[in-house]
């Protein structure tokens, strides 16, 4: 057994695809499959159901999964441990973020890092904070800026989790619109009377501005539904819609005006999770201190609708 069959492995596993794991680590298929039955033959256990159009793991497969990942995630480490011998000049971080952070607080961060660092490679994870905690707990993340709430899922109690910021939500509109007020912000009400782009079910985003509707008994129809964050703000660029969306993703954007909504006031709490009982490599610290000094710049940038999180 190799790491290279346990990747070919786990990468299948995850894919349900031969052809597709193979594109994913850049191996003809035929040599993937050598590997797996190669895998499977020094195991004693078939590891897939190999049906037409169906790959599924079998009991063996199951139990192999998780402990090829840890076996894997502990491999990387091994080497982002030997690449300290060479300070920072090598190595890998591993971050994870949610996709609205991405385009804000994420961006300035790896910017900063890769100018001082850039001999580190860093290894973006882009989705919602539910699975960015679970791929923590898993060993797949070194750490993840995520949404804190309640309603996180608790996979492992040596999961650290440390606010950083709160964050208004707030109304934009193309900066060629009429101005969205005249008083100091917008509540509820005003706002179900405007022209709404929506984002995706999946963003925490939408559930939180759908119960603010829903608290005052409002179900405004929107102009657009479903759009990822880039859309919602090129939409919105291009005059469809208002649409409600952290204060930080209006950084470098003059193609958008802002207002605060009021009645109510929608913030979230911006925080950096990561693992208590794994040492960071040095490269991993280093990132969680340039994210840390790049969320105290950031609430000097946007003062009025950003603040620093206290625990």
């Amino acid at each position: 057994m190799n790491l290279e069959q346990l990747k070919g492995f786990v990468a299948v596993a995850e894919l349900g695809h031969f052809t597709r794991a193979s594109e994913k680590l850049h191996l003809a298929q035929p040599s993937l499959s050598r590997q797996i039955s190669t895998l499977e033959r020094e195991l004693g256990a078939e590891l897939f159901h190999r049906a037409r159009g169906n790959i599924s793991l079998t009991p063996a497969g199951e139990t192999l999964l998780p402990r090829a990942r840890r076996i894997l995630t502990d491999a990387d480490t091994i080497r982002s441990e030997m690449a300290e011998l060479a300070g920072l000049q090598r190595g890998q971080v591993r971050l994870g973020a949610s996709p609205t952070l991405c385009i804000s607080l994420v961006a300035e961060a790896m910017a900063d890092f890769h100018d001082a660092h850039p001999g580190v490679e860093l290894l973006l994870t882009e989705a919602g904070s539910n699975v960015l905690v679970e791929q923590l707990a898993g060993g797949m993340l070194d750490m993840a800026l995520i949404t804190l709430s309640d309603q996180l899922p608790v996979t492992n109690s040596a999961l650290v989790r440390t606010p950083l910021l709160i964050e208004d939500l707030v109304v934009v509109a193309s900066a060629a619109h009429p101005p969205l007020t005249a008083g100091v912000g917008i509540d509820v009400t005003e706002l179900a009377r405007l022209p709404l782009v929506f984002f995706a079910e999946s963003y925490d985003l939408r559930a939180t501005t759908d119960a603010a509707f829903r608290a005052a008994g409002l179900a405004p129809t929107p102009v657009v539904e479903g759009a990822e964050m880039d859309a919602v703000l090129r939409f919105v660029e291009r005059g469809l819609g208002v649409a409600v969306v952290p204060a930080m993703v209006l950084l470098d954007r003059p193609g958008l005006q802002s207002v605060r909504l009021v009645e109510p006031r929608l913030a979230r709490t911006i925080g950096l999770a990561h693992r208590s009982d794994v040492n960071p490599t040095r490269a991993a610290a280093a990132m969680r201190e340039v994210i840390v000094a790049t969320a105290a710049e950031l609430v000097d940038r946007v003062p009025d609708t950003v603040g620093i999180a206290t625990s």
